[in-house]
């Protein structure tokens, strides 16, 4: 049986009463939220007798199976009443889930700029060297240039966010895409005006910066992520839904998840030695550190 086979099933023995007139006090639709909130409630009673008596309970599998019935049941009458199918949403939630937990890509992403030239391309491998000058400023040199200006945490403390530079190193290594980081360098794609203005254009930037400090603050809420290999789907959703109008909407969950992940281990070990060099390998897709060249 398919889920909209068991939906059309299940609508026939739901005798909710449809009789409302406020669509916010509906009881049909509060009848299958209780519904679903004591099956749940019942599900972990029998895993919770099961954990208690083990063996001894022989009727744990029969029981769980009746109350995913049961969810199902609801779940298929619940769906209904909001005008949807269990088949389109088990689609769409197997969907975001690969999104979401999918094989990071190995190549670079499609909205590489190869066919620009070399001027306006992104270089593949380079080393970015991060100082910090007796005053306390941070400035990074590219083959011995510097890159951008000299940066303080702008704050009445200090937290360290003078070197999260590491943050947009991250997202055009793993990404293939800052907007800053190509403003540093020099490789605005002007050749091609659209391009030039929509995706390398100031917009883009403070989006970028934005999301560095957003990407800033939860780390330094959650132990600066050491020992983290996940990062809170939320915030996740957050990165891509300020980023679905940019080239970069095309990379996965998954993906940011990475660029999240790397750049904030380099972000902790440059703030914990004052400075180092940061390799970024577009190919491979990794960004490293070390304290010394």
């Amino acid at each position: 049986m398919d889920l909209n086979e068991f939906q059309k099933s299940a609508l026939l023995t739901d005798n909710t009463d449809r009789n409302y007139q406020d669509y916010e006090a509906r009881k049909d639709i509060v009848v299958a939220l209780l519904g679903i909130a004591g099956e749940l409630g019942t599900l972990a009673t029998a895993y919770k007798k099961f954990l208690r008596d083990g063996p001894a309970y022989r009727l744990y599998k029969s029981n769980v199976q009746e109350e995913l019935g049961d969810l199902l049941w609801y779940l298929a009458v619940l769906a209904d009443k909001f005008d949807l199918n269990l088949d389109d949403i088990a689609h769409s939630n197997l969907g975001k889930v690969r999104a979401r937990w999918g094989v990071v890509s190995s190549r670079i992403p499609i909205l590489s700029d190869e066919n620009y030239e070399e001027s306006e391309r992104l270089p593949r491998l380079f080393k970015v060297h991060f100082k910090t000058d007796p005053q306390g400023r941070v400035f990074m040199e590219l083959n011995g240039s510097l890159l951008g200006n000299s940066l303080t945490d702008n704050a009445k403390y200090d937290d360290g966010y003078r070197f999260h530079d590491a943050f947009h190193l991250a997202y055009v290594t793993i990404l293939g895409w800052s907007p800053v980081i190509r403003k540093l360098m020099g490789r605005k794609r002007k050749s091609d005006p659209v391009i030039d203005e929509n995706e390398d254009g100031g917009r883009a930037i403070v989006i970028e910066e934005g999301i560095s400090a957003y990407v800033f603050e939860y780390g330094e809420a959650h132990g600066g992520l050491r020992n983290v290999n996940t990062v809170d789907f939320e915030v996740l959703k957050t990165v891509k839904n300020m980023t679905q109008r940019l080239e970069v909407s095309v990379m996965s969950w998954n993906d940011w998840e990475k660029a999240i992940l790397d750049g904030y281990n380099v972000f902790r070990s440059l703030k914990e030695h004052a400075g180092g060099w940061v390799t970024c390998d577009l190919s491979l897709r990794t960004i490293t550190y070390s304290v010394v060249e």
